[in-house]
């Protein structure tokens, strides 16, 4: 089922996406809620009551109403958090390469993730930018898992039970402000903050089941034959696949829940795949040819991500009508 939020006279709501139309879904059945965030907090219940819904749409016993005049949302507007993985080790070895610096053992060792901005989640449509953002402005090809219930000290054998879905999520990043911070030792903060992206729709589970594969060896839970792509105003950037985590979603979840609870609504990235964001295939152009031409995100530039099962996740980049600079504000203070 591929779950989604979307406004109309600017009142969220939830629906589902069936045969290329949004149907609302508390009009099919008023025990469901109309939003995402409290169908996500009835869990497996509410979601048993959705799936029925689609069945009885797919066999003709019910003709929901459809919406015409919308505006597609985040699949989850207001997720309660949002971390970020970094379970591809390909993007890691590379991004380590290109600097010069080993593969850092502890990476086989546990898997790590930081906390981003939960308010600043967008889903499909125009993404704002303000002047420093466009200094190095990146875009990072991930898939994104939203729980459905809570819990505390999971273990990686049980944690699959725990995700409601899947989406594409596009990890913005502004690498400037990233790499200055980052050198201070706490971050990433305002390189990360201003947007992340997830959409079009959350797809629930069961509708992965046949692209399911075994776990890299060694490791435990689910794993999915998911191509990944990126394309950058009609041109292919990117191209990998989500069976090439080597720390799965259950993993992750594992560690993010040890000694803390995690709730419905939490958003949990994959973190980059190989060759996912212009900072690593920039690195890699100019390992192997100093003429390389860089490339990063320019106002008007449009991003797509298409992944196998999980539909296409369109943006396009803006800016924001202002010269405010907090970089410029930086330099400025270093010559006081």
């Amino acid at each position: 089922m591929k779950l989604v939020s979307y406004k109309t006279d600017n009142q969220e709501h939830l629906g589902f996406w069936y045969n290329g139309h949004i149907y609302n879904l508390n009009s099919c059945n008023h025990a469901i809620p109309d939003s995402m965030k409290k169908f996500l907090e009835g869990g497996e219940d509410l979601m048993d009551r959705a799936r029925q819904v689609l069945l009885e749409v797919e066999s003709g016993q019910l003709t929901p109403r459809e919406e015409v005049f919308y505006e597609l949302q985040a699949p989850v507007p207001q997720p309660s958090s949002c971390r970020d993985a970094y379970a591809f080790r390909q993007h890691v070895e590379a991004a380590r390469r290109n600097r010069k610096i080993p593969m850092i053992p502890e990476f086989d060792q546990y898997p790590v993730f930081y906390f981003t901005n939960h308010n600043a989640i967008q889903g499909p449509g125009e993404i704002e930018c303000m002047p420093d953002h466009f200094e190095k402005l990146d875009f990072e090809l991930e898939v994104a898992v939203v729980l459905n219930r809570k819990g505390r000290n999971i273990r990686a054998e049980e944690a699959d039970n725990y995700i409601a879905g899947f989406m594409i999520m596009n990890d913005i990043s502004a690498r400037t402000l990233q790499m200055e911070e980052m050198l201070l030792n706490l971050g990433p903060a305002k390189g990360k903050d201003f947007s992340t992206v997830i959409g079009p729709w959350l797809v629930t589970v069961d509708e992965l089941e046949k692209y399911k594969v075994p776990a890299k060896e060694g490791h435990v839970g689910n794993a999915y034959n998911l191509a990944m792509k990126c394309r950058v105003n009609g041109k292919q950037v990117s191209q990998g696949n989500m069976a090439d985590m080597d720390w799965t979603f259950a993993e992750i979840i594992e560690r993010c829940s040890y000694g803390c609870d995690v709730l419905p609504g939490d958003v949990i990235g994959s973190g980059t795949v190989g060759t996912g964001c212009f900072l690593e295939l920039n690195g890699t152009g100019l390992a192997n040819d100093p003429n390389y031409q860089t490339q990063w995100l320019q106002s008007g530039d449009v991003v797509e991500m298409e992944v196998t099962g999980l539909g296409r996740l369109s943006n396009v980049i803006t800016s924001a009508d202002t010269d405010w600079s907090i970089l410029n504000l930086k330099k400025e203070a270093e010559t006081v």
